[in-house]
């Protein structure tokens, strides 16, 4: 039981260490009041002191400043990321068109099925009544012969048909 403990607790150290080493605390200086520290270290998500925290350098050029090749570039990149959208779009609604064609195929052969089932039921249950109603006449039929045979006299009658 130590062992495993001893190995599930560097198992957590060793998973944990690049999450903990990636995490920095808000540098202080002695001058600094705890009013000003906590300002400091909360800069308003998306400005370029919050970015910069993060390691982020990015700032757009002006559009004079721009390559028209490099927007050309990402202008078709952008066309071909939105084609592909659309298309990948497409191919999901084709899916489920056909999963819910597929559902209601296969739903109605779950309901003929069904009622196939009900059917040979009603069928079973008719034969069943109609085999208890033969073999109580059947035997009511044997009574009556058996009886006429005890009674020493000549049976004629036939047997219940079917």
């Amino acid at each position: 039981m130590t062992r495993f403990a001893l190995a599930a607790t560097t198992a957590l150290l060793l998973a944990a260490a690049p999450a903990l080493a990636q995490t920095t605390r808000p540098q202080t200086t002695p001058a600094q009041t705890p009013a000003q520290v906590a300002a400091s270290a909360a800069p308003e998500p998306g400005s370029e002191a919050w970015l910069r925290q993060r390691g982020e350098s990015y700032s757009a050029a002006s559009d004079a400043e721009q390559d028209p090749a490099e927007l050309a570039a990402t202008a078709r990149l952008n066309a071909e990321i939105a084609a592909s959208n659309a298309a990948a779009e497409q191919r999901d609604i084709e899916a489920a068109a056909a999963f819910e064609a597929e559902n209601a195929r296969w739903r109605a052969e779950t309901a003929r099925h069904e009622t196939a089932r009900v059917q040979w039921e009603a069928d079973v249950a008719a034969a069943d009544a109609a085999r208890a109603r033969y073999d109580r006449e059947r035997a009511a039929w044997e009574a009556e012969m058996a009886a006429c045979r005890r009674a020493g006299r000549v049976c004629l009658a036939a047997p219940p048909p079917y």
